[in-house]
């Protein structure tokens, strides 16, 4: 696995960018606050075009964007980790306790996920969100309770394949229990399909949470790309707008493809037929 993945990214110049834009957004989230202004100071200094001192001016009430930008970043970064180890935390725990205990457990929990398949998770977040106005923190949490139906039906099926293998067959032989089975053997076997897991959770998360943002369904007073945007708007008649627009919009766009660049490589990696994709 590590061979295969050292030699796919020297290769796949798509997931070298992914992953230096990746490190970007972390560099910048981790120091990035560090070395910017208080993206919540007040100052008559207001609607400027980017000057000396404010590099993507200021808003309409003279904070700093690029100081706001930073923050957003951050934001959408905490989102898409937070969102994604949920989803995928939620998924791998439905999907490996009804592969591997199987019989009317299974049959009842995929029903369970057929149910949340079938609900509408972006008009049911919506209707929440605009009833609750959440912060990050709750947005997270509605996002991971939605997203989680397509990651366990495929480590479902990948742990009906895994339990019987015969190093699982031959573990269980030997006396070991049902939870020692599940966290030494099949849990690790499912290690790349969790990371792919991952990587598309968090993706679905920063955008649809940018997403919500931008059309107002959101708390107004935190901060996100989104919400940059989405101020953005109110002001398209005047010269500054669209430093405040293009710049998160770029960022978004940016970790998203990035994500993407690097799910598809691990992908190439899991399955044999994408190999020499």
């Amino acid at each position: 696995m590590h061979i295969s993945l050292k030699n796919r990214i020297k290769k796949d110049k798509k997931a070298k960018f992914g992953i230096i834009i990746v490190c970007v957004f972390v560099l910048i989230s981790v120091f990035g606050p560090i070395l910017v202004k208080d993206p919540y100071h007040f100052s008559i200094d207001y609607l400027r075009l980017p000057v000396a001192g404010h590099i993507l001016g200021t808003n309409d009430l003279g904070q700093d964007v690029f100081a706001r930008l930073v923050y957003g970043m951050r934001a959408s970064l905490l989102v898409a980790i937070s969102a994604g180890f949920l989803s995928t935390a939620i998924g791998t725990i439905i999907g490996t306790l009804s592969g591997f205990i199987g019989g009317a457990f299974d049959k009842v929990m995929m029903r369970i996920v057929d149910a949340f398949l079938v609900i509408p998770a972006i008009i049911f977040i919506m209707l929440v969100a605009a009833f609750l106005k959440p912060g990050i923190m709750t947005l997270i949490i509605l996002i991971s309770l939605f997203h989680w139906q397509g990651g366990a039906k495929i480590i479902r099926g990948q742990t009906l394949s895994l339990k019987n293998k015969n190093h699982i067959v031959s573990s269980r032989t030997f006396g070991a229990k049902k939870p020692y089975v599940l966290m030494r053997h099949i849990i690790p076997d499912l290690g790349n399909i969790l990371v792919v897991s991952f990587i598309y959770n968090a993706r679905a998360a920063i955008f649809l949470e940018a997403g919500l943002a931008f059309i107002g369904i959101a708390n107004l007073s935190t901060i996100s790309l989104g919400i940059i945007m989405h101020n953005a708007m109110k002001f398209y008649y005047l010269p500054v707008w669209i430093w405040w627009l293009v710049p998160p919009g770029i960022a978004l766009s940016l970790i998203l493809l990035s994500l993407t660049f690097i799910g598809t490589l691990i992908e190439k990696i899991i399955d044999p037929r994408l190999r020499n994709a």
